[in-house]
C-alpha cells in the first residue's frame, strides 16, 4: 500500500498518517519530521530550509524530490508507505509519479476558520518533541520531561494565514490532480480523531 495524505495545514494529516501507517504496517514519511531533523541537526540542507519554513513557505521543489526519491529506497519502505506532507504541488506530484506509484491520496478537509485556532494553538517540547495544545493543556513545562514549552515559528498566527494561502495556491490543485487520475479519496477532518480514522478506513476498503 502506498499513500498519500492530503490536507492543510493543522488537518491532523501527522495523527491519521500514524495510524493508518501502523494499520497497514507501512512507514509513515513525514517530510516535516523530515526537514526538521536536518533543522536540529544544523545541516546545509536544515538552515536553507529553515529560512523558508519560518516565513510560511514552501521549501524548493528539488531538496523535496531528492529526500524523498532517496528515503522510499530503504528497508522500511519495503511493504509500502504513506507520504504526509509531500506531494505539495502538482509539479512535486509529477515528480514522484515519475519514480514510484501510489494506490491512493487521501484529503483530509477542514474550514480554515477551524485551522487557524487548532495551529496557533499548538505548543512542542524542544526535548522530547510531545506536542499540547493551549486548550487542552494550559501548562507552560512538558507534562513528559519538564522542558520549556515553545511555539514554533511557523505556528503563529500571522504565520498560519500565510501558510494556508500558500496551501491553497500550490497544493489545493493537487486535489484535482488525484480526482483526474481517480485515486482521490476525501473525508471530513472536522470531526473526532476516531471518527476520521474510520472515514478514512472506510474510503480505502479496509
Amino acid at each position: 500500500m502506498k499513500l498519500i495524505f492530503l490536507g492543510p495545514p493543522g488537518a491532523g494529516k501527522g495523527t491519521q498518517a500514524e495510524r493508518i501507517a501502523e494499520r497497514f504496517e507501512i512507514a509513515h514519511l513525514s517530510t516535516g519530521d523530515m526537514l526538521r531533523a536536518e533543522i536540529r541537526n544544523a545541516t546545509p540542507l536544515g538552515a536553507a530550509a529553515k529560512a523558508y519554513i519560518d516565513r510560511g513557505e514552501l521549501v524548493p521543489d528539488s531538496v523535496i524530490i531528492d529526500m524523498v526519491r532517496e528515503r522510499i529506497t530503504r528497508e522500511d519502505c519495503k511493504k509500502g508507505f504513506l507520504l504526509d506532507g509531500f506531494p505539495r504541488t502538482v509539479v512535486q506530484a509529477e515528480a514522484l509519479q515519475s519514480f514510484t506509484d501510489v494506490d491512493f491520496a487521501v484529503n483530509i478537509d477542514v474550514p480554515s476558520e477551524r485551522l487557524v485556532k487548532r495551529i496557533s494553538g499548538r505548543r512542542m517540547c524542544p526535548d522530547c518533541g510531545a506536542a499540547y495544545h493551549v486548550s487542552m493543556y494550559a501548562e507552560t513545562t512538558c507534562q513528559k520531561c519538564g522542558a520549556v514549552l515553545y511555539q514554533r515559528d511557523d505556528d503563529r498566527e500571522e504565520t498560519v494565514y500565510n501558510r494556508l494561502k500558500v496551501y491553497t495556491e500550490k497544493t489545493a490543485p493537487l486535489i484535482a490532480y488525484y480526482e483526474a487520475e481517480e485515486k482521490l479519496i476525501t473525508v471530513n477532518g472536522d470531526q473526532a480523531v476516531d471518527a476520521v480514522t474510520e472515514s478514512i478506513l472506510k474510503g480505502l476498503g479496509a
